[in-house]
């Protein structure tokens, strides 16, 4: 009798088996569900109690946002519109958006003015802010300034000639001495900076604003986000270089210099900043000369610019700290001069380190210039406490004027921090 296994023949399979999906639960909306919202017993209470409160606080806005009214003349007629439906008054929005945007006083037919420097803002930090761009782009970042004060100020373009003129002076005489020393470069620059705006003063003629080509606007006539917009930016932008000036200072081996950096930001940093505001407002003009009028924004942009540059300095003295003392070593192998050591090899590694602290100060400031509101600065949060509320028509109007001051500053906010992650995760060579 034969053996019924002594004929097999083994089988080898010629062709893969198709792949079978994952079980549902390890797949799509239900495995990120399970991981993230119900992985234990109390992180699925907390996910619940999440949605009933998210689930009862839309419940309550979203009607009045889409119940909002748009076009309207005041809130009596607002509410003669929902009668007595919930929802929100948005016509004071669209009734009184000049005055949000660009204040009480600012001439309604030179709007398009500020809109055009506020365009021509992100093609000057573009360079500044990605490295991709050609270089010569720079060159439009530094005349920026001074097409901007231009353009919102108006009046004669010989006074912003006579700025930028101050400042190519101010840069060659700190090229020319740099080299043998950073303070005398820096000081004689600061120096011919300003024999150069005091001698274009004296020659400017009295009557030139007359014959301008841009109608001139005081600064008392600028309000709105507008002017949160002209501090935030004046201010960061100012205050940048300052607090590396500071932090550098303050490291300095020079006694006096140290000191003096020492005093100054801890001066600054024990003192709130409303009361450096109060100081702008009522004291400053005492320290200029009797015959000088300068002018309220000039004085709140020196004591907010020293106010974030007391903080920046601390930030970028951290990132100094930080750095091996092999860079330093390195620069000196190199036979690198202070400022070539500064600029080339301690301060970007610095910098790097410093960008979360700096990008944190910066929304602050920004969103500290609504403190203006109170030396009687009418910006957007002094239109709305002020000329807005206290007009007879939008008595009652709150939530409509707040809500749309918030978004303006998060938006800002929100894309200054995206940026600054971008940026982070740009520079991050440290494990590449």
């Amino acid at each position: 009798m034969s053996d019924p296994h002594s004929h097999s023949v083994s089988f080898v399979r010629t062709e893969t088996l198709p792949q079978l999906p994952p079980p549902v639960t390890e797949r799509g909306a239900i495995k990120w569900m399970r991981e993230n919202l119900f992985a234990t017993i109390p992180n699925a209470v907390l996910t619940l109690v999440s949605f009933y409160v998210i689930i009862s606080v839309l419940s309550g806005v979203v009607p009045w946002i889409a119940n909002g009214v748009w076009k309207a003349s005041n809130l009596s007629e607002c509410r003669d519109i929902l009668v007595g439906a919930r929802g929100a008054c948005f016509a004071v929005i669209s009734e009184r958006w000049p005055q949000l945007l660009f204040g009480l006083s600012y001439p309604s037919e030179e709007y398009w003015r500020p809109g055009v420097a506020y365009l021509l803002l992100f093609v000057a930090a573009a360079p500044v802010m990605f490295f991709d761009l050609p270089r010569k782009m720079l060159i439009f970042t530094a005349l920026y300034p001074f097409i901007a004060f231009w353009l919102l100020w108006g009046g004669t373009v010989l006074a912003p000639i006579l700025a930028l003129l101050g400042f190519v002076a101010g840069y060659v005489v700190y090229q020319r001495f740099v080299k043998g020393s950073f303070a005398l470069g820096f000081f004689g620059g600061v120096a011919a900076a300003f024999v150069v705006w005091y001698i274009g003063g004296l020659l400017i003629p009295e009557g030139a604003s007359d014959n301008a080509w841009l109608v001139s606007v005081a600064s008392r006539d600028m309000g709105g986000f507008m002017l949160n917009m002209m501090l935030g930016v004046t201010c960061v932008s100012l205050s940048i270089p300052l607090g590396i000036v500071l932090a550098l200072g303050r490291q300095s081996s020079m006694p006096l210099i140290k000191w003096i950096c020492v005093i100054f930001i801890e001066f600054i940093r024990g003192v709130p900043l409303i009361t450096l505001l109060f100081v702008a407002s009522v004291m400053l003009a005492f320290f200029f000369p009797p015959e000088s009028t300068v002018d309220l924004f000039l004085r709140v942009v020196i004591m907010i610019t020293m106010f974030s540059a007391a903080y920046i300095a601390e930030v970028i003295r951290g990132g100094l700290a930080a750095l091996p003392k092999g860079q330093y070593e390195a620069a000196d192998s190199l036979g690198l001069d202070y400022a070539q050591a500064m600029r080339l090899i301690i301060l970007p590694q610095a910098l790097k380190i410093s960008i979360p602290g700096i990008v944190n100060i910066a929304v602050g400031l920004f969103k500290d210039t609504t403190l203006v509101a109170i030396i009687s600065m009418f910006d957007i949060v002094g239109m709305i406490r002020g000329p807005i509320l206290s007009s007879s028509d939008w008595i009652g109007v709150y939530w409509e004027l707040w809500g749309f001051a918030g978004l303006l500053f998060f938006i800002t906010c929100y894309g200054i921090s995206q940026y600054s992650q971008w940026l982070e995760r740009r520079l991050a060579t440290d494990h590449r």
